[in-house]
């Protein structure tokens, strides 16, 4: 059997007959149109995102495959959770929120990438990198999660991931409250640390840095506002 392959880049549910994919599954004589439709088919849940696609044509009877590769576990938790990058410092500043239901989401779209023998193993990989990423689960911190999964364990199995329309805004109320509540607090480690470097100036970096730790600055800001290294 004769086969060959088309690898292309696109946007989940927006695949087209236009290039890269037209003209490079032309010469196959395959039904475009119906590759087209197969394909957004599969990738209806990464709208939004670019998504790796290989078209495997039986140059005889015309007949296909299409194998939908995933983005990184990290780019679909910040897609789920409508936020663009993960916390600085995942452990104390939370940027999102999410419900077990989009984790069970997340977890079957990698299915396939995980590592994980069951449904709760790769949920538990999921909710790790989102532990990483400062993303909290049902509310809580994701370790808190990891320690009893015991709640939800009836519905990752069943892999149930659907959530209604009022749990998302509730979702997104939830994320808007928190990054102004971090960017608050940011503003205020700002001047803070602006305050400290002018009244300790032409004390030592350590000296200057030693008082911000204690203000409970955080190291990203700390570093805008401390002196250059000490001289030796």
């Amino acid at each position: 059997m004769a086969e060959q392959s088309v690898d292309v880049l696109i946007e989940g549910g927006k695949a087209t007959a236009a290039p890269p994919l037209g003209p490079a599954l032309g010469p196959l004589g395959v039904n475009i149109g119906q590759v087209v439709v197969d394909i957004n088919k599969k990738t209806a849940d990464f709208k939004g995102m670019q998504v790796p696609i290989k078209v495997t044509v039986d140059t005889k009877t015309k007949a296909y495959e299409i194998k939908i590769g995933t983005p990184p576990a990290a780019s679909l938790i910040k897609k789920e959770a409508g936020i663009s990058k993960g916390s600085g410092i995942p452990n104390k500043e939370f940027m999102a929120d999410l419900k077990i239901e989009q984790v069970i989401k997340i977890a079957n779209m990698k299915a396939d990438k995980l590592t994980g023998k069951d449904n709760e193993m790769r949920v538990r990989e999921i909710i790790g990198t989102a532990q990483s990423m400062g993303i909290l689960i049902e509310g809580k911190p994701a370790q808190e999660i990891l320690k009893d999964l015991s709640p939800w364990r009836k519905q990752i199995q069943s892999g149930k991931s659907e959530l209604s329309a009022e749990e998302l805004k509730k979702l997104e109320e939830e994320k808007k409250a928190m990054q102004e509540q971090l960017a608050a607090k940011h503003a205020k480690e700002e001047t803070e640390a602006k305050q400290i470097a002018e009244s300790m100036k032409g004390k030592t970096r350590n000296a200057i840095k030693a008082r911000m730790i204690e203000a409970g600055i955080s190291d990203t800001i700390m570093n805008k506002y401390l002196p250059a290294d000490d001289k030796k």
